[in-house]
């Protein structure tokens, strides 16, 4: 692996030039992290963040200036294992996650860690969607089901948290390539709506609200309803509904909103318009389409990008602002390019309007292997 560092500045796409940077093994030094703000260097939850790096490393190099406005990270060896996470609030559990599940399959030990923090909050994706939506896509590279696993033992609304999960995933040699460029059409809508601290009622009025959209288009509609008490309620009052809508061949596109947070300042939440509004969005990414959606879209070029050096391709919905500059990231961290090509609509489907345009992500994987994991 290389060892030149990479130079960046300011605070954005943090989570991505660690992730990279653990995988490859380059150093990387960041200045000038929100220099120009009245609280400047690194905030709570990017602490947190590199601590769990820490945690999964052995012999990463950390440096952080006194100032929190530069850093120096050197990676260590990946190790994974048993581990407990104190996820800090400002984030929910899915930031810290999503992060976990890129590094999981290279670690020297298969991981069992639990987290503890928000479970759901309105900026990141829940826990609920990247157990419905990225474990399917991670197992696909994968090539099993066999221990990959999310389990929601306590439920905590934003902001307080007191939430806990436990994520467990094997290691691997090596990623399959992939090829999945015909997503299907849409078969069932699954879903899951949850309450905390808040009246039973509330999860069913969101179901009801979410149905009166969903109905027209599609009748194998079943939505779970997730009341929790007492201790595994966490410590804030929250409710929301995560919905998935998965093709006929193998797709899974999910949508979700949660309830504003006590004490944040927005207006309160009300079930029946979050119901229509997640069902409105889940709507949108059929549209948008593909096959995966806008929430896994970088998960899936990471996974592309680091498997075997052969062809993978991928067909998905119009990029996002934050998969466009994890392709660039990847450039920098693995000198790999993707080839992205516009999809023409056939004629026989111009008349149908059957979504937004799609692009095909083709690239040849760097054959990137875990050196800690024995070929077998």
């Amino acid at each position: 692996m290389s060892t030149n560092s990479l130079n960046y500045e300011g605070c954005n796409f943090f989570r991505q030039r660690l992730i990279l940077a653990t995988l490859s093994g380059r150093t990387v030094k960041i200045k000038k992290i929100r220099s120009k703000e009245d609280d400047p260097g690194l905030k709570d939850f990017e602490a947190s963040f590199i601590r769990l790096l820490d945690t999964l490393t052995n012999g990463s190099k950390i440096v952080v200036s006194e100032t929190g406005t530069n850093l120096l990270y050197q990676p260590g060896i990946l190790i994974g294992g048993n581990f407990e996470h104190e996820c800090n609030p400002q984030r929910s559990i899915g930031y810290f996650l999503e992060a976990i599940i890129a590094l999981a399959p290279f670690t020297k030990k298969p991981i069992k860690a639990t987290l503890r923090g928000v479970t759901n909050d309105q900026i990141d994706p829940t826990v609920d969607l990247i157990r419905l939506t990225t474990l399917p896509t991670l197992k696909k590279f994968l090539g099993t089901d066999e221990g990959v696993d999310i389990k929601i033992n306590k439920r905590g609304a934003a902001p307080d948290g007191g939430g806990e999960v436990l994520f467990t995933c094997p290691c691997r040699q090596k990623l399959r390539p992939i090829q999945f460029i015909e997503p299907g059409k849409i078969k069932r809508i699954r879903g899951i709506a949850w309450a905390a601290r808040v009246s039973p009622a509330v999860t069913n009025r969101m179901v009801d609200s979410a149905r009166s959209i969903l109905n027209k288009f599609l009748t194998d509609i079943y939505i779970y309803t997730d009341h929790v008490k007492g201790s595994q309620s966490g410590k804030s009052p929250g409710f929301g509904l995560t919905l998935v809508a998965e093709t006929t061949n193998g797709a899974f596109l999910g949508a979700e909103r949660s309830s504003s947070a006590r004490g944040s300042g927005d207006q309160p939440s009300v079930p029946e318009d979050l119901g229509k509004e997640t069902a409105k969005n889940l709507l949108e990414e059929i549209y948008r389409g593909g096959c995966v959606d806008s929430t896994n879209q970088s998960t899936t070029a990471l996974f592309m990008a680091l498997g075997q050096q052969d062809v993978s391709k991928m067909l998905i919905g119009e990029l996002t602002p934050y998969t466009i500059q994890f392709l660039r990231h990847i450039q920098d961290f693995f000198q790999l390019m993707f080839k992205v090509d516009p999809v023409p609509v056939p004629e026989e489907e111009e008349e149908l309007n059957t979504g937004g345009e799609k692009l095909l992500l083709t690239c040849v994987g760097v054959g990137y292997s875990n050196v800690s994991k024995a070929i077998l």
